[in-house]
């Protein structure tokens, strides 16, 4: 059975309070969400599920009273990854925060690229999650003040979608393990390409191992500026292939 929140889940939500729907396997991590964002001024559980199937069967039954979703990436029967595409398919007013301890930069970009509002890794401090719920509280408070918004305001809106690594000519500073000349030889490799580049052809151009190459291939789609698609190879196995997106490069050229 599906397990309640603290309220009924059919209740709706008043103007200035936002209901969640937390999913996650561990009940004793459940109840220590459940706890805190009880005290968190503005929101309440609107019910909590310990499997993707739960997870759907509340979707279907309380979806308007649902505003947020806290979604774990490992679940006994699904994906969290799979409910994210799901939820960004058929409940498009639902904003979605990964919390779970999955640190693969393929997780991670992938959820990225499925316009996760937040991502927090466990253990989950109390800050991080109090900041990401003023966050959301603020933000959905923006968009719901007028009809229309001057440009100052949607940028505003927008900074938290824009990593400070991406902003315009700033000198941007690179993540551990990431250097800027084979940084710049990879977006090199896939600008010389006649087609979309994997991290094998990409290795080779730049003479480094496919591990290296995949690394910092992913580092641009993490920050928009190269894109991942799924193809197939010689031996007909599907692989990874990357392109430009066409986002400005040229702070590589910086410093």
């Amino acid at each position: 059975m599906p397990h309640a929140g603290s309220r009924p889940p059919d209740s709706e939500p008043s103007a200035v309070e936002y209901g969640i729907l937390i999913i996650e396997d561990d009940f004793r991590i459940a109840d220590i969400h459940r706890a805190f964002i009880e005290q968190s001024e503005g929101f309440r559980v609107v019910a909590m599920a310990r499997s993707g199937s739960e997870a759907r069967e509340l979707l279907a039954a309380h979806a308007e009273a649902i505003q947020l979703v806290l979604l774990d990436a490992y679940l006994p029967d699904v994906e969290g990854l799979e409910l994210l595409w799901m939820l960004r398919r058929d409940y498009l007013h639902m904003d979605v925060v990964m919390i779970t301890a999955a640190r693969e930069v393929d997780t991670i970009s992938e959820a990225l690229r499925g316009g996760v509002f937040d991502y927090l890794i466990k253990p989950t401090e109390a800050t991080r999650m109090a900041e990401m719920l003023a966050r959301f509280r603020r933000e959905r408070a923006a968009l719901a003040a007028s009809g229309e918004m001057n440009q100052q305001e949607l940028d505003r809106a927008l900074a938290r979608l824009r990593p400070e690594a991406t902003s315009g000519s700033e000198s941007r500073s690179l993540p551990k393990g990431i250097d800027r000349l084979t940084l710049a030889a990879v977006v090199r490799a896939i600008e010389q390409a006649d087609a979309s580049l994997t991290a094998m052809q990409a290795a080779r151009v730049i003479g480094a191992s496919r591990s290296t190459a995949r690394r910092y291939l992913e580092y641009l789609v993490s920050i928009q500026v190269a894109s991942a698609e799924l193809g197939y190879g010689d031996v007909g196995r599907p692989e990874r292939r990357y392109r430009l997106t066409g986002e400005s490069v040229a702070w590589l050229k910086e410093g």
